[in-house]
This record gives structure tokens, sequence and C-alpha cells, in this order.
């Protein structure tokens, strides 16, 4: 039993390192490659990888990618995120019983947003001319990949730590990340935006994850109310 329970211990901690590590190590590549590319669009030298990337989404282009494209693009829109975020935190608050979980959805929705808007007017970049649909805002960093990323990020962060099962969580982690890099791309082929402004909003969006949820964890354990399952909830109910 002592070894058993040993063994349980060695193993968790060894996920927790492991979480820990690859948590700093994107962190660190999140705020280096925003700084970089910040200061390479103040300076106006991000014109090769724009043109690269422009030129390899036009050689994909035909109807059909047209069509498929703008259906990916809609994930990270206004008209469905809003909804699905109110749905995810009536999720946590009326069926798992979880406010904090509850409470990390608008601070990484709303923050993510806010922050956003603040960096396009401080870096004040004009948006490339699209022929496909109609944009209108400031270019950088790409709203649609930093809410993607700090979204789809904050689903990822909840699948590792409540898909038990390992094949179905690796699974949906892997499409989920999948998911966030072809709303990037869309924003490239529709030509709405340019690469950099993609890869600064991945950056800044899981930059953005990265800090509200381990600042809320902070809080929920300084606060001492850690949350009780619902089975619990449900039996003192009964007496």
């Amino acid at each position: 039993m002592i070894r058993s329970f040993y063994k349980r211990m060695m193993a968790s901690t060894a996920l927790f390192t492991v979480e820990l590590i690859f948590v700093w190590l994107l962190f660190l590549v999140c705020i280096i490659g925003f700084l970089y590319l910040g200061s390479e669009v103040l300076e106006g030298d991000t014109e090769g990888l724009d043109e690269a990337a422009f030129n390899f989404a036009a050689s994909l282009g035909n109807p059909y990618m047209d069509g498929f494209i703008k259906f990916v693009t809609f994930f990270a829109s206004r008209q469905f995120l809003t909804p699905m975020a109110l749905a995810l935190v009536a999720y946590y608050l009326f069926v798992r019983k979880h406010r904090w979980n509850s409470l990390k959805v608008p601070v990484v929705a709303l923050g993510s947003i806010t922050l956003n808007i603040i960096l396009k007017y401080f870096f004040d970049r004009e948006r490339p001319m699209s022929p496909l649909v109609e944009a209108s805002g400031l270019s950088f960093p790409s709203g649609h990949s930093m809410v993607a990323a700090s979204f789809y990020g904050l689903l990822i962060y909840l699948v590792w730590h409540n898909v038990k099962n390992v094949h179905v969580r690796n699974t949906l982690i892997v499409l989920l990340s999948v998911f966030v890099v072809l709303i990037g791309f869309s924003r490239i082929y529709l030509r709405v935006h340019y690469a950099s402004d993609v890869l600064a909003g991945f950056s800044a969006g899981f930059l953005w994850v990265i800090i509200g949820i381990t600042t809320l964890r902070r809080i929920e354990r300084f606060s001492g109310k850690e949350i009780t399952p619902i089975v619990l909830e449900e039996h003192e109910e009964k007496k």
C-alpha cells in the first residue's frame, strides 16, 4: 500500500514538473516572440515574412478553400465566442459547481479583448487590403488570432485538467491546437491580417492565458476556498 502511494506521488510530481516546465517555456517563447515581432513591426522589417505568407496562402486559393476558410474564421468571431463563453460560464456555475473555473472564462476572454484593443492602438498598424472580405480597424496584433489563442488555450487547459482518459485528452488537445493554427491561417488567407499580426496575436493570447490562469489559481489558493465537489454538496443538502 505504501509502495503504491509512493508511486502515485512520484507520478503526480513528475507530471506537475513537466507541466510547469512547459508553461514556463511557453511563457518565455510568447513574451520574447511578441517583443521581437513588435519591434520588427515598428521598424517596418516584416515585409519579407508577410509577403511570403500571402504568396503561400494565394497558392492554395480556390472556391472550395474560400468557403472552408470563412467557415473556420467564424469560430473566432464575436457571434460565436460570446454565446460559447456564456454557455461555458453557465456550465461551471450550475452544472459542475466550480465557480473558480467559471471566473476563468470571463477573465481570459474579456482580458484578451481589452489587451488586444490597447495593443492595436499602441502599434497603430493599418490592415492589408482584402479582396475576399470586408474588415475594419487596426491590424497588429490580430484580434481573431489573439482571442482564439486565449479562448481555445483556456479550453486546452480545462481539457488537460478535467479529462481523465489519456487518449481522449490528447486527441482533444491536438485538435484544439490545430484549430487555433487554422484560425490564424484563415486571417492570412483572407488577407485581413499580415502573418506578423497573426504570430503576435498567438503570442499575446497564450501569454494572457498563462497570466490569467496563474493569477486566479494563486488567488484561489490564498483564499482557501476550494470548491467542494458536486457530490458532496448534494449530500450535505440532503442532511
